[in-house]
């Protein structure tokens, strides 16, 4: 597989600032946005042939679930906030364990959701929160970036010169337990806001997760707090930031929970 092309290596020299760089974004990334779509499909190929540890809920055999969680995940890549909608492959999947609190998005948009995080979730917009958190994730590059971070730009650039090609496959296994610094959630807790503003659901969404956790909804701490850390004051933080942008927090309770319920019965 390629992972590096002509592209990143003429962004090198260029004091390592990173290819494809939005504005804002600080980070040192020196994958491209294509190193990103290619690990995403080594990855998901790995998961796919690993049933007994991902085993995921075939989309033919419960298509109602899917169509509802294909329904959310569209309409937060029509809310206009996506950098890269067209360029990723956006594709969910459920995972089958309800011991298991979690959920993540490779590299190239495929995210993968567990059912035990959404029958712990209560509402609608608690689960659109956590979903526009995960694509923010892979849009904001979060993964290649802390990838760069933990292999250091020394070991990846002997991987672009083609003198440390194993490292390639360790890449892809790092990215389902990567763990995200405070800065990525943060920025991937605003973008759940940016998306779900313009869209029907609370766009304090991503916080209800939290919330819940503080109520005590949690005797262990769940597995995506291992990926996902708890920076201070989160709740906080979230509500805050849909506050200044002007967003609605509260929807028609019917399909927020109603609805939800029945979704959470069929899996």
């Amino acid at each position: 597989m390629r992972y590096f092309n002509i592209l990143l290596i003429v962004c090198i020299p260029v004091f390592f600032s990173g290819c494809d760089k939005k504005e804002g974004d600080k980070g040192i990334n020196i994958f491209s946005v294509q190193d990103d779509i290619d690990l995403g499909r080594q990855v998901h190929a790995e998961i796919m042939s690993n049933p007994a540890e991902y085993p995921i809920i075939n989309p033919n055999s419960n298509p109602q679930a899917y169509n509802y969680i294909n329904r959310m995940r569209d309409e937060i890549l029509n809310s206009g906030s996506i950098v890269y909608a067209n360029e990723f492959a956006w594709e969910v999947y459920l995972v089958d364990r309800d011991d298991v609190r979690n959920a993540f998005c490779t590299p190239g948009g495929y995210i993968y959701i567990y059912t035990g995080l959404i029958k712990y979730l209560d509402t609608k917009s608690s689960l659109a929160g956590v979903l526009g958190h995960e694509m923010a994730h892979a849009d904001e590059r979060h993964a290649t970036e802390q990838l760069t971070k933990v292999y250091g730009l020394q070991t990846l650039l002997q991987i672009v010169l083609g003198e440390d090609q194993g490292l390639l496959s360790d890449l892809a296994a790092q990215l389902v337990v990567l763990k995200f610094s405070r800065n990525n959630e943060e920025q991937a807790d605003e973008r759940s806001v940016d998306y779900l503003c313009p869209i029907k659901y609370e766009s304090d969404g991503a916080a209800d997760f939290f919330v819940k956790l503080e109520q005590g909804g949690s005797v262990t701490p769940p597995e995506f707090l291992s990926t996902h850390p708890n920076p201070g004051n989160r709740v906080t933080d979230i509500q805050n930031y849909a506050a200044t942008k002007g967003c609605f927090t509260t929807i028609s309770q019917d399909e927020e929970v109603n609805g939800y319920q029945a979704f959470k019965n069929g899996l």
